[in-house]
């Protein structure tokens, strides 16, 4: 089994993402594959997205015209995030049903709140 990856606050570099915060983008990833861009649904400790970015979401991934896929254990050998005083970018290695490994990448900001995390949406785009 292999060892945890830990939060970490290094604002000089990027990190693998912290296997804690894993299961909840898988989830945010599952909802978006269910046509779930506002996150209605209620994954803990993530914010509902707004109308106008779910919709931006949206569109930016049927404009790629591909399905996404249930993200793989790969994601995590490439996706990335890093500490910017006061919260933490991350950048998640998207897949899809056509292509496997894609160039869509799912963006997200995540805060602490006392010993847990809130996670926020910004985009899924293609950098």
């Amino acid at each position: 089994m292999k060892a945890p990856v830990l939060v970490s606050k290094d604002e000089n570099g990027q990190a693998l993402i912290p296997s804690e915060w894993r299961n909840v983008l898988v989830n945010i990833v599952e909802a978006f594959k269910e046509g779930d861009f506002k996150l209605d649904r209620g994954i803990h400790g993530v914010r509902p997205v707004d109308d106008d970015d779910a919709v931006k979401i949206e569109r930016n991934i049927k404009s790629y015209g591909v399905e996404l896929a249930s993200l793989p254990e790969d994601t995590w050998q490439t996706s990335v995030c890093q500490w910017m005083q006061g919260y933490w970018d991350v950048l998640i290695d998207l897949y899809t049903v056509e292509e496997g490994a894609s160039d869509l990448v799912l963006f997200v900001r995540v805060h602490e709140n006392g010993s847990e995390y809130v996670y926020e949406v910004q985009s899924v785009y293609v950098p």
